[in-house]
C-alpha cells in the first residue's frame, strides 16, 4: 500500500465555508460554529473589498459553485441517480438538504478521520443521520483499506448510477497529484452502471481579471493552509481532454455566468474565477 499523503491541513477551510452556507440559508441552524463565525467577521472587511473592486469576492465563489453542483445534482436525481458520495465533505449540509428533499436517496459523507468524526457527531447529535445517509472516513490518495475509495464506494450498489461530488478540494494539490485520483475514481466509476463526477476548479485563463493577483493569492493560500495552491488550467479546451485522457467518456466545463438569470446565484463582473467539472464514466 503506498503512503497516503497528510491533507489535515486544508481542514481548517470548512469552518469558514460552513459559515457561508449557514449565512445565506443553505443550511440548518446546527451547522454553524464559533470558528466559522470568527472567520466570516475576520474576512469581512477583505470581502467588502473585493466586490468593490473585482465585482465579486471568496463568498461570490463560494455560492456559485455550491449552488451550480446543487443544480446539477437535482437534474441528475430527476433523471434516474439514487447513490451520491461526497467528498471532503466538511461542513457541507447537501447531504442532509438531499436526503430530507429525496427519499429515495442514499448519501455517504466523506471526510479525513477527524473531520469525519466531528460530522458525524453533530448529525447524530441532530437525530439526521440513518442507513441511507452515512458519514464515512477517507484519504483520496489510500491505495486501500478503510480509508480507500474502494472501501467507500464498496457501499453502493453498482448496479445504479452513483454521483462522486468533491467541493473545495481539487485546488489544494498539484495538477500531477490530483490527477492520481482522478485517474484511480474514473476507473472505480467504470464499476457502476453510470459514474458522474461533479467538482469545482478555480482555472486560470488568460483574460480573466487580476490574473497575477489570483496567483498572488493561490501562493498565499497555500502557506496558511501548508498545501500547493494550485490553478490547473487555463482553457476549457485543455480541461476536457486532460479528463478525457484520464478515463472519462464526456466531460463538461460549467460556466456561473451561463446560469445567470436561470438559477438565484451571485453575479460577479467579468469572467467568473470558478468553473463546475462534470465527467461521465459509461
Amino acid at each position: 500500500m503506498s503512503e497516503p499523503q497528510d491533507t489535515s491541513s486544508i481542514s481548517f477551510t470548512a469552518l469558514y465555508t460552513g459559515h457561508v452556507w449557514a449565512k445565506d440559508g443553505l443550511s440548518a441552524p446546527f451547522f454553524r460554529t464559533r470558528g466559522g463565525a470568527f472567520l466570516y467577521g475576520a474576512l469581512a472587511p477583505f470581502e467588502y473589498v473585493g466586490r468593490q473592486i473585482a465585482g465579486g469576492n471568496i463568498r461570490t465563489f463560494l455560492l456559485q459553485r455550491h449552488l451550480l453542483i446543487d443544480h446539477r445534482l437535482h437534474q441528475l436525481i430527476e433523471d434516474g441517480v439514487t447513490q451520491v458520495v461526497e467528498i471532503a465533505c466538511g461542513l457541507s449540509p447537501r447531504g442532509h438538504r438531499f436526503c430530507q428533499q429525496y427519499p429515495q436517496l442514499t448519501y455517504i459523507e466523506t471526510d479525513l478521520p477527524d473531520m469525519a468524526r466531528r460530522k458525524q457527531q453533530l448529525l447524530t447529535e441532530h437525530h439526521v443521520l440513518s442507513e441511507r445517509h452515512k458519514v464515512i472516513p477517507i484519504n483520496i490518495f489510500a491505495d486501500d483499506g478503510d480509508l480507500s475509495l474502494a472501501h467507500v464506494l464498496g457501499q453502493l450498489d453498482t448496479n445504479k448510477p452513483v454521483v462522486v461530488i468533491t467541493e473545495g478540494l481539487v485546488n489544494y494539490f498539484p495538477l500531477a497529484v490530483i490527477s492520481e485520483f482522478w485517474r484511480k475514481l474514473a476507473t472505480a466509476l467504470q464499476r457502476f452502471a453510470r459514474g458522474i463526477y461533479l467538482t469545482d476548479n478555480y482555472p486560470l485563463y488568460q483574460g480573466m481579471p487580476f490574473y497575477h493577483t489570483l496567483k498572488g493569492l493561490g501562493r498565499l493560500l497555500g502557506a496558511i493552509s501548508r498545501s500547493q495552491v494550485g490553478f490547473h488550467f487555463h482553457s476549457d479546451e485543455q480541461t476536457i481532454g486532460h479528463f478525457q485522457q484520464l478515463g472519462f467518456d464526456a466531460f463538461t466545463v460549467h460556466n456561473p455566468a451561463d446560469f445567470y438569470g436561470q438559477l438565484p446565484i451571485p453575479q460577479t463582473r467579468g469572467n467568473p474565477m470558478v468553473r463546475i467539472l462534470e465527467g461521465t464514466v459509461f
